[in-house]
């Protein structure tokens, strides 16, 4: 009785040994470039999949340099946003403008980060950008953390840590990568305390909740989602009036940081003048980089700014260049510089063009058209209006290099003007 080779243990002929290979001098020129170790790692896993598929190994060499090049090809490429959504999450939010751009130069070398030239002392690197926070926002101070949730979980944890917190249940949302509002304030030390409904929350409610353990009242912007329909909130100014009434704090989470009046989105000036704190995103509406802004009175951003989780939270000189050039652009009023802004405020006429424009340069052959889809894009809480193919319609980021779609996208953030139409652009597979 014979025995049958398998040829996924023998192959088409014997394999040799990786030390073997990586000596052959076909392969010195990649040793050079990408160094010893890498190759043999590359070898390996090329004999590993030769031993397992059977194949032979003719085109081993090049399969070992494509694993190579693969393993250190830039991973952050550039992308066309075809989605219509100007602050998409999964395609860098905010573009920088020219200005914020060319701060992220100075940065990268020696700078004054955390250095006062006039003294020559040590300086405190928030102290760059909170004089342009309050000076356009109106706030006794300023501070400046890597994201908006650091900032909640820092105004918290240093204001409110072992007391109760009263918050609408309407109002705790879950924000982006699956973190939740009660998981921030768990994490915090603060204890929550949840009043009214999901769809009903009144003034009284939060009154009634307030006890001698009660350090602050919490008002969070849902900025992604609206409830509409049955539904009721306390007014900003009411809440003033009842954290007044007992001395407690007043937490406002805007989200979005609305510089300016767009449908119901809360504009960070008016949250100012009734709060005690104020936190929000620079990376969304105010158009810089991903950063969390916290404003407000100056007894409570100096304890902020002292607790030992500022510095774990702190923001980095490329962000810190990069915002102080997006606030100083806003302050001597340039803002229609700054990207989101000009796609915000763009004409009609304009986005009509761009989309025939990219419908043309982006055709694609039998299988698959581009069409034009007109969409009134309006904040959250206002539907749009669109037409009945939409349902087939699945929104694109396109990749210049290669020219093709990279994949679907949903729709996160939609922010336009409220009376502004866009042509956006989508790609539609012809069903067989």
């Amino acid at each position: 009785m014979h025995r049958v080779s398998s040829p996924r243990i023998h192959g088409p002929g014997t394999l040799p040994a990786v030390g073997t290979l990586v000596n052959e001098p076909a392969y010195a020129e990649l040793v050079r470039e990408h160094g010893r170790a890498r190759v043999v790692e590359a070898i390996r896993a090329q004999i590993a999949a030769e031993r397992n598929s059977a194949r032979d190994g003719s085109e081993r060499h090049a399969a070992v340099a494509a694993r190579l090049r693969e393993g250190v090809a830039p991973r952050l490429r550039r992308v066309i946003n075809a989605t219509g959504v100007i602050l998409h999450t999964n395609l860098g939010r905010a573009p920088l403008s020219q200005a914020a751009v060319e701060a992220l130069g100075v940065a990268a070398g020696y700078s004054n980060l955390e250095l006062d030239l006039s003294t020559g002392k040590r300086g405190e690197r928030a102290s760059l950008v909170a004089g342009l926070l309050t000076a356009l926002f109106g706030s006794e101070a300023a501070l400046v953390v890597n994201n908006n949730a650091a900032a909640v979980l820092l105004a918290l944890t240093a204001l409110c840590k072992g007391k109760e917190v009263v918050v609408s249940r309407g109002q705790l949302v879950e924000i982006g990568g699956s973190f939740r509002m009660p998981d921030v304030m768990r994490l915090s030390g603060a204890r929550m305390v949840e009043v009214g409904t999901t769809n009903r929350t009144r003034a009284a409610d939060y009154e009634e909740a307030v006890t001698e353990r009660t350090a602050a009242l919490l008002r969070v912007h849902t900025s992604n989602f609206r409830v509409t329909g049955f539904t009721e909130s306390a007014a900003l100014t009411d809440l003033a009036t009842i954290a007044k009434s007992h001395a407690l704090l007043l937490i406002d989470d805007v989200g979005s940081g609305a510089t300016e009046a767009s449908a119901d989105e809360p504009t960070v000036v008016d949250s100012v003048r009734s709060c005690d704190v104020v936190t929000f995103s620079g990376d969304k509406l105010l158009g810089g980089p991903q950063a969390g802004i916290v404003l407000g009175h100056a007894d409570a951003i100096k304890k902020m700014s002292r607790h030992p989780l500022a510095r774990a939270l702190r923001i980095d000189k490329l962000t810190l260049a990069a915002l102080e050039a997006t606030l100083r652009q806003r302050l001597t009023g340039r803002a229609d510089e700054i990207p989101v802004d000009r796609m915000l405020h763009a004409p009609v006429e304009n986005i009509r063009r761009r989309a025939a424009m990219w419908a043309v340069k982006a055709s694609k052959p039998s299988s698959s058209r581009l069409y034009r889809r007109s969409a009134e894009a309006r904040f959250p809480s206002k539907r749009s209006r669109q037409s009945s193919s939409r349902s087939r319609a699945r929104p694109l980021a396109w990749s210049p290099r290669s020219g093709r779609a990279i994949r679907p996208l949903s729709h996160e953030w939609r922010r336009t003007s409220a009376a502004s139409t866009h042509e956006q652009c989508y790609e539609e597979r012809t069903r067989s």
